[in-house]
């Protein structure tokens, strides 16, 4: 079903590739074409990661494995036991994260030296220790000080995942005071498997240690510089930590270095407002400047570029006027250029960075250097953040990232174009701001914290038209939502759409689906042609074992005839095949922006045989417009696991037509006939 175009950001091969490049293609996907058998592999091949490791003696695996073994039946015991009892059920994965991380370093063959057979016999022994408690009933290891080893089941895949602790002393003796919480990240490890994080966990405290101060060690699922799943991590091992110990959310900071400090420079940026302070040491800001890509002439597609949008902390800087910001390099340090950069941002910004540098030193802290840093954090978090801040700074290119403090937005103009708020309390009836690329602004405060008039109907200045704002509840929270349209703003009681928006959490790209819950679908039905069944079962496969390597977790499979209601209600749907194998996909296809049978492919302007061609595309479900279906891809930068941090970036757009023909990969452009982004209504756009 054809829908309506507007403005166009389609990119075609032919836009990016010299026409003698595009001839000698052409020729080779004619012969392609007509051969009977597809092009092998059909998965473009990487290096593994993380590594094979060492091969272990045949006794020790078997000893091993019976050991993990018997955990697990224990483990099972302790989750029939419990069933139908939370409040001890709940503690099941501070054991399943001992038997995890020796069982996926068996499954995996990532031991890398034979010190780790101890450990695995070690954390064996503490796992089977803490069985033994909680069959009793009893949790002691929750109420321990110093460092600790904790377990959550994660939203996105029900897979269970570790995070350290240090419990300061003190709580030993007041236990109920909330305390402050450091956030640190960890550096670049390709061999960081769940086994080498426990152990540090339970053996090492970390750089920092501030006195009375929880700090929070997450994994992070593995290496990938704590974004896409690895950012979820983060978010929900604070949640649960703050869940399981009295955390005071007006001091809570994050921190990291080398890898961790450009994962401390995108969730500071990003989410500014919800820390006292945010202290990056080394690390990486952006993609293009860091990877030497001008220079090195291997600019990647336009598309690929606008997606630097969504994690180049540099086109967020902005919002660090939201939170204290303290950065660290060492004087000889390559990695110093992340701050440099972030340096230039924050003063386009009128913003002066606090940059401490180590004298004469490397990638690493320097003494003086560091106790320079937790002086000054330690100085910020004492005083607390203020939860409801005089004036606030939203600068974004996605409604992924669409609030800080008070001030959020329902929608933009035009995605992964510049979007920013300047909002502030003018007085308590009085609330002005002013915005770009902004289509839908929410001011929101929560019970008790207010500052307006409670007995008034605020005024609400925006762009300088003057609004009258919703009225103070009684409770003290209050709520406004405005609306821009034909160059006006206007107060309404709620946002209304005919038809469908992007809106935060609905907004693509194709890697936002696996940022929430998401379930593979498999296809059980013959497929369009002999390629199509190939190319899809590849791409399944691989799929599924990049989420499980790369992601750290298994993700959650079903085939097309067992999808249930409560699945389409909470899940993005991840669908495999074409409208003949996929009966899921055969539901749905007439409510998509796509042409698809055995001859064609469509999407606006772009068209390919789709004999040779799959789409690969990202849309709200028709069957839930509150989820997302994703056809035929995983997380698109798969290949790119190997390599650094700063190519982890979203490979494809929203849709994508992808040639079957040649080993598959996202990130390679000779593999994409055609790609680019839907516009706010989620239609098509012009073909350039």
């Amino acid at each position: 079903m054809a829908m309506p175009s507007n403005q166009s950001t389609d990119f075609s091969t032919a836009h990016r590739i010299p026409a003698s490049i595009i001839v000698a293609l052409g020729l080779a996907a004619t012969a392609l074409g007509q051969a009977n058998e597809p092009a092998k592999p059909l998965v473009a091949k990487t290096p593994r990661v993380p590594a094979i490791g060492i091969e272990l003696a045949a006794d020790v695996r078997t000893q091993l494995r019976e050991q993990t073994e018997a955990l697990g039946q224990r483990i099972d015991a302790l989750a029939k036991r419990y069933a139908e009892t939370p409040p001890l059920l709940r503690y099941l994965p501070d054991i399943q994260i001992y038997h995890k991380a020796v069982d996926w370093a068996l499954r995996h063959q990532i031991f890398f030296r034979q010190s780790e057979l101890e450990t695995a016999r070690e954390l064996l022994a503490t796992g089977s220790e803490r069985a033994t408690q909680l069959a009793s009933g009893r949790t002691p290891w929750t109420r321990v000080t110093g460092l600790v080893v904790r377990g959550y089941v994660s939203r996105l895949d029900d897979s269970v995942q570790p995070y350290g602790l240090v419990i300061p002393q003190s709580v030993s003796t007041d236990p109920w005071r909330k305390r402050r919480l450091d956030v640190w990240l960890h550096g670049r490890d390709n061999k960081l498997s769940e086994l080498k994080f426990i152990h540090q966990r339970r053996t090492n405290a970390g750089q920092f240690t501030p006195r009375d101060t929880i700090v929070l060690h997450p994994y992070g699922r593995f290496c990938n510089a704590f974004k896409f799943a690895g950012e979820t991590d983060v978010l929900e091992a604070l949640a649960h930590a703050k869940i399981q110990y009295p955390v005071d959310d007006n001091r809570v900071s994050i921190r990291g270095f080398s890898m961790g400090g450009g994962g401390c420079w995108h969730l500071g940026a990003h989410f500014a407002g919800d820390w006292v302070a945010v202290a990056p040491g080394a690390g990486f800001a952006e993609s293009l400047q860091y990877l030497g890509l001008a220079q090195k002439n291997a600019m990647p597609p336009a598309y690929e570029q606008a997606l630097w949008g969504l994690y180049d902390a540099t086109k967020y800087a902005g919002n660090l006027f939201n939170t204290a910001t303290v950065a660290y390099s060492g004087e000889i340090d390559k990695q110093r250029q992340a701050a440099q950069i972030m340096e230039d941002h924050l003063a386009s910004e009128g913003l002066a960075l606090r940059h401490v540098i180590g004298p004469d030193t490397g990638h690493k802290y320097h003494p003086a250097a560091k106790a320079e840093i937790d002086e000054r954090i330690n100085a910020v978090a004492t005083n607390g953040r203020n939860p409801m801040p005089i004036g606030v700074r939203l600068v974004t290119r996605t409604l992924r990232y669409a609030r800080q403090a008070w001030v959020g937005v329902d929608g933009l103009e035009q995605h992964w174009k510049p979007a920013r708020v300047e909002a502030r309390l003018a007085s308590n009836e009085l609330v002005e701001a002013s915005t770009d690329n902004v289509s839908r602004l929410i001011l929101s405060m929560p019970s008790g914290l207010c500052p307006l008039q409670p007995n008034g109907q605020p005024t609400v200045i925006i762009d300088g038209e003057k609004l009258a704002g919703a009225r103070v509840r009684t409770d003290r929270s209050w709520e406004s939502l405005f609306v821009r349209a034909f160059g006006k703003w206007r107060a309404v009681g709620r946002f209304e759409f005919a038809g469908l928006a992007k809106r935060p959490g609905l907004q693509g790209p194709i890697d936002d689906a696996f940022m929430d819950r998401f379930l593979m679908v498999r296809p059980t039905g013959q497929a369009m042609n002999r390629l199509a069944a190939q190319w899809t079962e590849a791409q399944l496969g691989q799929a599924l074992s990049d989420w499980e390597l790369q992601f750290r977790a298994k993700p959650l499979v079903k085939d097309d005839g067992d999808i249930s209601g409560a699945d389409i209600a909470d899940c993005n749907l991840i669908l495999w095949g074409d409208p003949e194998s996929n009966s899921v996909i055969a539901r749905v296809i007439d409510q998509l922006p796509l042409t698809w049978n055995e001859t064609t492919l469509q999407l606006g302007q772009a068209e390919a045989e789709s004999a040779t061609h799959s789409p690969v595309l990202i849309f709200p479900n028709p069957l839930n417009p509150k989820r997302y279906i994703v056809l035929n891809s995983g997380f698109t930068f798969s290949r790119f696991g190997h390599s650094s941090n700063a190519t982890q970036t979203p490979k494809l757009p929203d849709w994508a037509l992808v040639d079957m023909r040649r080993p598959y990969n996202a990130g390679n452009p000779d593999c994409i006939a055609a790609a680019g982004f839907f516009n706010e209504r989620w239609q098509v756009t012009k073909a350039e």
